[in-house]
């Protein structure tokens, strides 16, 4: 594997409470263990984001999602079957996760991660990872690596090596929320 390395740097940063800098099936992440409230915080912090501003988590699979949200509708799954474009759902009754990621209501923002890095990633730290756009809250989310900007960049312990040289302009999630057998699109 091309990234082993990194998944390696990863893992060892993110079980110690680290924040790391890692590709996404969609754009650039700043991520850390989901279940670990501290991380979460020192996110929260690095964005100068309110924490009442939720984040987004990814799992690697429908299986791994169960363990996180209570009961969720089974048509969601084969709604994301459908789509083209990565997509993160709102689920109600979100459980084990870190208290500061869930929204006042309850609700969490998951997505079932299809990059093969963040699927490797994620299966081997066997908890969610945290996955908020790689830039100070208000500003720009940045379309690929070299738009990152340095204060980012140096605020996280650890920077993925792999496709970072890749230019390709990314484009965060469709966003929805799952209700009572319907999505209601949030974010196109």
């Amino acid at each position: 594997m091309e990234f082993e390395k990194d998944i390696l740097n990863c893992l060892e940063v993110l079980k110690k409470g680290g924040l790391i800098l890692y590709p996404t099936d969609t754009i650039w992440g700043i991520g850390c263990d989901a279940i670990n409230a501290r991380a979460v915080n020192r996110i929260y912090t690095l964005k100068k984001r309110p924490d009442e501003k939720s984040m987004i988590v990814l799992v690697a699979d429908e299986k791994e999602l169960l363990r996180y949200v209570m009961q969720p509708e089974p048509g969601v799954f084969d709604y994301l079957k459908k789509t083209k474009k990565p997509t993160t759902v709102i689920y109600r009754d979100a459980i084990g996760l870190a208290d500061n990621l869930n929204n006042k209501d309850g609700s969490i923002a998951i997505r079932i991660c299809n990059d093969e890095f963040c699927r490797h990633l994620i299966k081997r730290l066997r908890t969610p990872i945290v996955s908020t756009s790689a830039n100070i809250s208000g500003t720009v989310f940045p379309r690929n690596f070299s738009e990152i900007s340095e204060e980012i960049k140096t605020n996280v312990d650890y920077v993925v090596q792999y496709r970072q040289h890749d230019k390709t302009a990314a484009e965060p999630s469709t966003l929805i929320k799952w209700e009572k057998g319907k999505a209601f699109i949030l974010r196109p």
